[in-house]
Parts: C-alpha cells; structure tokens; sequence
C-alpha cells in the first residue's frame, strides 16, 4: 500500500465533500438535530401518571390518602368520580390510566388496626407502564398506612410499630434515576452508526453511476488504498459529528461524564472506523446509490436501534435474538459508552469490548478491500 497514493485519494474524496455544501451541512446538522430530538422525546421515565379518585369513605384518612397521591411528582390527580361507570368511560376514553376507590371501611379499619384495602383500576393496554404505576400506587399506599397505624398505636401508648425490616436504597452511577442518563450515551452510538454507515454508503456507488470509476481504475491506485482514503476522508467528517453529540450529550442534557475523556474518544474513532469501512462494503456491494442507502439504513439504524442494549435490555431478549446481537458492533459500543459516562471505567473492564471493536474494523475492512477487488476484476 502506497502511502502517497492514499493520502491523494483522502484529499479528492475531502475535496468533493467540501464542495458539496448542502450535503455537508446536512451530514453536520443531522447528528445534532437527531440527538436534540430523541433526547428530548424519548424518555423511559414513569411519571405525572394521570389518575381519578372514587372516595366512598369521605373521612379525614381518606382525604390524607388523596393528598398524598396529589403531591406525589408519579401522579396527576385529574380529579374525583361518582361512581364505577365514570371511572370506566375515562378509561375508555384514554383521558386516564389509573383509578383510586377508597372502600367506605377505609378509615374504620385502619383505626382498628385491621386490613384497610384500596383498590387501584389500572388500564393495561401499555402494560408496562402499567406494571410501574401499580408499583408506584401500592407503595404509596402501603406507606401510608404504616404512618397511620403506628401513630394510632402511640396515640393509644402501645409503643408504636416498628417495622421488622429497614430497607435503605442506594442507587449507584445514576442516583437520581434519569433515564436521560441511561438513553443519551446509547444515543451517541445510535447517531454515529447511522450517520457514518450512510456516509460512506453511497461513495463507490456514486462513482459507478456517474462513470468515474472507470477513470479513478486507470490511475495507479489499488483497491485497499481505495477503501482507506475515502475512509479516512469521511472519517474526519465523522470525529466531527462525534464530537458535536458528546458536547450536546454533556453540556444540554447534562449527562455526567465520570470517565477518561481519552478512552471515550479512543473507543469512538475504532468504531467510528468499523462503523464507516461497513458503509463502504456496502457501496462496493451495490451498482446504485439508491440500493446503497437502503442497505445502509437497514443494517445501521434497525440493529442499531433494537439489537443494542440502547433501549431494550438484552437480557430480557428470546435467547436466539441474544446470540444474533454479538453480531453488531453497536452492543459493545454501547456497553463501553454507558461505563465511560455512569460507571467511570476504563480499559480495565471494557477491554473485551474494546477488543472486539477492533476486530470487527479490522475484518470489515478486509471484506470491503476483497470487495473492491472484486468489482475491479
């Protein structure tokens, strides 16, 4: 590989990107717009659940209960209904997810000491918020009434309740449970994976379709220093693009980053180039731009999105769908990504997903050589 050859060839593919103005501000103003947009709305945060309350009891506990739905930040009391037809029309209606009936024994039996049950009608059509709401509800309540029964004890001198076991939570790299914290860093992968695969997919396909192929083959230029020098011109381009998502990432979402600047960039630039040598594999592949973009959006944004751990945790994945996720580069990035910015690790412990980084650059690199060879043949 001539390394004079290749640094020719960066500087013509740089050339052509410089003097596509439109395109070039778009390939800058993507990543920023996307990260704005999927960071604002997408959101795995359960809150301002809205909910109507059925008080048959009417007592001053009952009316504590409610305030302390009311100044819940989990809940939007939207207000109170007569009966059970009211509280299904809402439902229906989808102007509510969750109901309230307080049982007219309500204060009668917590006083006494017995069960005082409440009844939470939840709409399961988007069971898992749902499952979050009934959680959020029943600790709400259960709290409530251990307040009320111990002091109804002291108040009677019985020395009070004292719960047999104290629970105290301690939430590590995320104390304050934002789920901003948890989407954003996998949005950087999401970005520069789909951003760098549609780059560089329609490069070798709009060679062919505009005819200068055949005049870049006649030139002494070999198919590896094809493939490295419009690599190497759009990666510039990419480190561009990732930085603009890490600035958006730190500085507007405010998303702690506890790690090694260093490492993170180290880690984006290898998959960055694996990322970039894959959109050019399939340029290679494909005569057309057309058939490049498509390909390159269906191999970069759909794994992306679904197979990476970025919204859906692997785990919870059908074992077969498990096994298929090793195969995308994304999943490693993601995973170095979320120890970098919550867990503040380094090498250290993301070194197998470093290394398998690298190896997948490493081979897509190769195949998008021995492509190029064999279209030149």
């Amino acid at each position: 590989m001539n390394i004079r050859r290749t640094r020719a060839m960066a500087r013509k593919e740089l050339l052509h990107i410089l003097r596509d103005v439109r395109s070039l501000i778009m390939a800058l103003a993507l990543p920023l717009l996307m990260i704005l947009l999927f960071g604002y709305a997408l959101t795995l945060d359960v809150d301002r659940i809205p909910a109507v309350v059925f008080d048959r009891d009417r007592t001053p506990e009952s009316r504590d209960l409610i305030s302390r739905f009311q100044g819940s930040r989990f809940f939007n009391i939207l207000g109170a209904v007569d009966g059970y037809p009211a509280i299904e029309r809402k439902i229906d209606r989808d102007e509510c997810m969750l109901a309230i009936v307080i049982p007219e024994d309500y204060s009668r039996n917590m006083l006494s000491g017995r069960d005082a049950q409440v009844q939470f009608i939840l709409d399961g059509s988007d069971s898992n918020t749902a499952s979050i709401a009934r959680g959020y509800a029943t600790v709400l309540a259960q709290t409530y009434n251990l307040e009320i029964q111990s002091a109804e004890l002291n108040r009677r001198g019985s020395g009070g309740f004292t719960a047999p076991i104290d629970g105290r939570l301690r939430v590590w790299f995320n104390s304050e449970l934002k789920s901003k914290n948890y989407v954003v860093p996998g949005l950087i992968a999401l970005v520069m994976m789909i951003i760098a695969a549609l780059l560089t997919s329609l490069t070798i396909a709009r060679e062919w379709e505009m005819g200068t192929m055949e005049q870049l083959l006649s030139t002494p230029v070999r198919p590896p220093e094809i493939v490295l020098g419009k690599m190497l011109a759009f990666f510039t381009l990419g480190i561009a693009d990732m930085i603009i998502a890490i600035v958006v990432g730190v500085a507007i979402f405010r998303v702690p980053m506890r790690g090694s600047y260093l490492f993170l960039v180290v880690t984006a630039c290898i998959f960055l180039i694996g990322a970039l040598c894959w959109g050019i594999l399939l340029s290679a592949a494909a005569r057309t731009q057309l058939l490049a973009y498509q390909l390159g959006m269906l191999s970069s944004f759909l794994p992306a999105f679904l197979l990476s751990g970025f919204v859906f945790s692997i785990e919870n994945m059908p074992v077969p769908i498990q096994v298929v996720t090793h195969f995308f580069p994304t999943r490693y990035f993601v995973t170095t990504l979320k120890g970098i910015f919550l867990r503040g690790v380094g090498i250290e412990v993301l070194w197998g997903e470093v290394g398998l980084l690298l190896a997948y650059a490493g081979v897509v690199f190769l195949a998008a050589t021995r492509r190029m060879r064999q279209k030149v043949a």
